[in-house]
């Protein structure tokens, strides 16, 4: 059984309790209609995109990992369980989704994993500690995401990776009108919001070796700290 097949069986240990569960997983009757309507994905669109950005970490990866933020861990807690040799520091900045992502990890019988408190403007680590980190569905999330991207970076070692996913406007008008009539108003989004060409520009001034991609309103990307 190759890599991809170990997480998506590895997925289906974990279960969806909840809409957000649901949602990202495309998991629930109401989850893949949310998906859907605001992104227009089906199951196959959310897999694709999420192993996209979780396959930028290195196979047998014995390093220190940092993923920011873990939310429920419904996406990588089952992703962990094939990097058994590395570090891995879970943050968050609320706790009620990082319990939910340290009772999956108990469940999964995970023992590398450190969960922590804590805002990606002000990293509470280091710099150069890090080999590798990870950010799903999140920068579009954060409010100051100049510090986000400057701190992921700070805290980064050289030669190590950065990969990740999230919202880009610009590529889907659907998803633009609901993200911010809908999302943003709600506090669940927060502009400004990168678009891919800003993105690359961006990822190719701070690292090399980057690679995006997109799944309809979803950059997924991969890159390297020189």
């Amino acid at each position: 059984m190759n890599r991809k097949e170990l997480i998506k069986n590895a997925y289906r240990l974990t279960g969806s309790n909840n809409f957000y569960d649901g949602m990202i997983t495309c998991s629930t009757l109401l989850g893949r209609a949310v998906s859907r309507l605001v992104w227009d994905m089906n199951k196959e669109d959310c897999t694709d995109y999420q192993m996209q950005a979780l396959l930028g970490i290195p196979e047998n990866f014995s390093g220190r990992l940092l993923e920011v933020p873990v939310g429920t861990g419904v996406i990588t807690m089952p992703f962990y369980r094939t990097l058994s040799d590395a570090d891995i520091t879970c943050l968050d900045y609320s706790p009620d989704m990082m319990s939910q992502a340290k009772v999956r990890a108990i469940g999964l019988g995970l023992e590398n994993i450190t969960f922590l408190q804590g805002d990606v403007g002000a990293l509470p680590f280091r710099d150069n500690c890090f080999d590798a980190i990870l950010s799903l569905n999140g920068f579009h999330a954060f409010p100051d995401k100049e510090a986000a991207y400057n701190e992921t970076f700070r805290v980064l070692k050289s030669g190590g990776v950065f990969c990740g996913c999230f919202y880009v406007s610009g590529c889907h008008k659907r998803t633009d009108w609901i993200i911010r009539h809908i999302y943003q108003p709600m506090k669940f989004f927060s502009p400004p919001y990168e678009t891919m060409d800003s993105l690359r520009k961006r990822l190719g001034s701070m690292y090399v070796d980057f690679k995006i991609s997109n799944v309809k309103g979803i950059a997924c990307f991969n890159c390297r700290k020189e």
